[in-house]
């Protein structure tokens, strides 16, 4: 199959590429791919484009695997100024692998301009001066190295600790259909354990079983990055939290919950 996309349209379904492909199982899916094609599917169902994406949240049931995928979406709670959308991925078995729930709600029509961070631009270099993704992976095409143009200013895959990183698709989500700002807020947002790490790669899983994002406005622009941090104690939930950022400033947050153990 052509790797010009992450997924081929396929009537109703999607063809997974290789370009989806992640870092714990070679024929498992990465987060970030699954994640961004349910906003494909929950920009395409709402009937009030008028109202904002606030926050979605993802619970990866399984691993999704490569191959033929069934995507769903529907308006569960309907209103003039808050939707509810619910959503969900099935493998070509029938089995259900990932599902989500999105809020959509009515703009501020207020103003607090003394904790307004739109149009400062972040805090950080922008993405011209980022180091390149030191990921190389098992050889075979992955998300994280094809698909998804990384560049670091802050920490690196390898190197324990926070880290800021700006995410960019290379390729189109769906083959021949543009990239929304959302899916691709949604693609890179999974990313926060993989670059903000405190344990080795070569000794540790830390597997996330869910991801949501919370989105104070619409992303603008083909960069997004994410300034991450994981944390973990013995006896604790491990988590990953990240904040994202567009070149004109901050545009929300991600959390993920963290399955941690030894390889």
């Amino acid at each position: 199959m052509s790797l010009e996309a992450v997924f081929v349209r396929d009537g109703e379904h999607f063809q997974a590429t290789e370009l989806a492909r992640g870092p714990w199982d070679p024929q498992a899916l990465h987060g970030g791919a699954p994640a961004a094609l349910l906003i494909h599917a929950f920009e395409r169902c709402s009937p009030q484009p008028e109202l904002r994406l606030a926050r979605v949240t993802y619970e990866f049931v399984r691993p999704v695997p490569m191959g033929r995928l069934l995507v769903s979406s529907k308006v569960v709670r309907p209103g003039r100024r808050v939707n509810l959308l619910e959503g969900a991925i099935h493998d070509q078995a029938g089995a259900e692998v990932v599902r989500a729930r999105a809020l959509r709600i009515g703009p501020s029509e207020l103003d607090a301009l003394a904790t307004s961070c739109s149009g400062l631009g972040p805090p950080f270099p922008g993405p011209e001066q980022g180091r390149a993704n030191d990921m190389v992976g098992s050889g075979l095409p992955m998300f994280s190295t094809r698909a998804m143009e990384i560049r670091f200013v802050e920490g690196e895959f390898r190197r324990p600790g926070p880290a800021t990183a700006w995410f960019r698709l290379r390729q189109p989500l769906v083959a021949g259909e543009p990239i929304s700002p959302f899916e691709l807020t949604a693609a890179a947002g999974d990313f926060g354990n993989g670059i903000a790490s405190v344990l080795s790669w070569d000794e540790h899983v830390f597997i996330n079983p869910d991801l949501t994002l919370y989105l104070e406005r619409e992303p603008r622009g083909e960069w997004v990055a994410l300034q991450s941090e994981m944390r973990v104690a013995r006896g604790s939930a491990a988590v990953a939290e990240s904040v994202l950022w567009d070149q004109q400033g901050r545009i929300g947050r991600a959390a993920q919950a963290l399955l941690v153990s030894w390889r």
